[in-house]
């Protein structure tokens, strides 16, 4: 299975022979927009992933177990090892998130990174889907917030008690209106 976020195939750690036979200059290193050098980032542990995407390692472990990262490889001492791949995919994951997608919806995205069948289309019906859920949400919150005005306005004097309290009352008459009306 390929990895769903493009990962560099460029190897920085290793020296090749010029071909005089000399041994080449040693690779540039290059870093990302964090400063980080990249070539620091071949074998984070789990804790230097975390520090670097400012998420806690329980988030990490979290999404490991939702199949959202998944470690480079193991070092010897048994230790989850992370590349560049993972500060990608936690960007990736982090911006989705920033969008409204949930992990579910964030998982079928990198699934369909990785298919070689999926298409622009079908991440684009994705994200129709997502928006219209969203706009869907947006007028149910407008009408909780209207409903809501509308009970602050008739509650017109703070003093009364509890018992009295007019907001208290319009939502039991509701309450009790919704229990009587037929399904």
């Amino acid at each position: 299975m390929r990895t769903p976020i493009n990962s560099s195939k460029r190897d920085l750690a290793g020296a090749k022979a010029s071909p005089e036979g000399s041994p080449a200059p040693e690779p540039r290193r290059r870093t990302d927009p964090r400063g980080e050098v990249t070539r620091a980032r071949a074998g984070m542990t789990i804790g230097k992933l975390a520090k670097l995407a400012d998420v806690s390692t329980d988030t990490l472990r979290f999404y490991e177990d939702e199949r959202l990262l998944i470690p480079a490889k193991k070092s010897e001492a048994g230790y989850r090892l992370y590349g560049e791949d993972a500060v990608r995919r936690l960007d990736f994951i982090r911006h989705a998130q920033h969008c409204g997608m949930t992990l579910s919806e964030i998982r079928q995205l990198l699934e369909m990174k990785a298919d070689d069948r999926s298409c622009c289309s079908d991440v684009r019906s994705l994200a129709i889907r997502k928006k219209l859920q969203l706009e869907q949400k947006i007028k149910t919150m407008q009408a909780m917030s209207q409903a809501l005005s509308e009970l602050i306005e008739i509650c017109t004097d703070e003093g009364k008690p509890v018992d009295d309290c007019p907001i208290l009352a319009a939502l039991e008459s509701s309450m009790a209106n919704q229990q009587h009306e037929p399904h």
